[in-house]
């Protein structure tokens, strides 16, 4: 029997006003990077998270400025705490999908479709099968685990540009991963929050609505931007090198 975690999420403070917040008890797999970035003005909540404990709650203490919450995709593991937010922004492609949400979410390994298995833990015991080593609340069900729906108060497509007041983010429409996929460009520090669309693990380009066409030409284009520091939506961040070594074994996989 799991037991209640003590804490849900961890913080650590990052570089340049950016604070990576994660949920530890989870899988890996749906263990999504949550970045706080914090302006003059107001701040940046990039994605947030599975949902299954607030967020709002957790990052009290990093900010009493206005919050704008960006959606980087409308898969579960990155907008799961969405509706907790006045301010909630994700590209026109993917924000009907956010109200009703109907999409796949799940926390047990049995649950996830074939294509999936590669990148999962076997499955020995029904203990193995939940993708979590503790619970989010006293009598947590599983089986009723859901993602509020909730209809974004704006949107955001390529170039536009959002404005913390000391500092600017632009926006890029990086496809391949999802239709919606965007990432965050920061041209004075050289900082990219690439969303899905790049991190230093698996790519996932087999999904339902995902496009191999799409991705190589995102990848294309993210190999000249000239980035310093690329936080991605999972695992660690990495420098400018890793990205072209991550976007080179990419474009010469078969099939690309």
């Amino acid at each position: 029997m799991l037991k209640v975690a003590d804490r849900w999420f961890m913080q650590r403070s990052m570089a340049d006003g950016v604070t990576l917040i994660w949920e530890p008890h989870l899988s890996q797999f749906i263990r999504c990077n949550i970045w706080h970035v914090r302006g003059r003005d107001r701040d940046l909540i990039i994605d947030t998270g599975s949902g299954l404990s607030p967020l709002r709650r957790e990052i009290a203490d990093l900010t009493g400025r206005p919050i704008a919450a960006i959606a980087t995709h409308y898969h579960y593991d990155h907008v799961g705490g969405l509706h907790e937010f006045d301010e909630r922004l994700i590209h026109p492609a993917e924000a009907p999908r956010m109200n009703p949400y109907r999409e796949f979410h799940s926390v047990r390994v049995s649950e996830f479709p074939r294509y999936y298995h590669q990148y999962l833990p076997p499955v020995g015991s029904p203990e193995d099968d939940l993708m979590l080593d503790a619970l989010p609340a006293e009598n947590w069900d599983p089986r009723h685990y859901e993602i509020v729906s909730t209809t974004p108060t704006g949107h955001l497509a390529e170039g536009d540009v959002i404005d913390l007041g000391d500092r600017a983010f632009e926006v890029m429409h990086l496809p391949g991963h999802s239709p919606g996929s965007i990432g965050l460009w920061e041209h004075r520090s050289g900082t990219l929050f690439s969303g899905d669309a790049i991190y230093d693990g698996p790519l996932l380009d087999m999904l339902p609505d995902s496009d191999v066409r799409d991705y190589v030409r995102t990848m294309t284009r993210l190999r000249a931007l000239p980035v310093t520091v690329v936080h991605g939506g999972h695992e660690p961040s990495f420098g400018r090198d890793r990205m072209i070594a991550i976007i080179d074994e990419y474009l010469k996989a078969p099939g690309a």
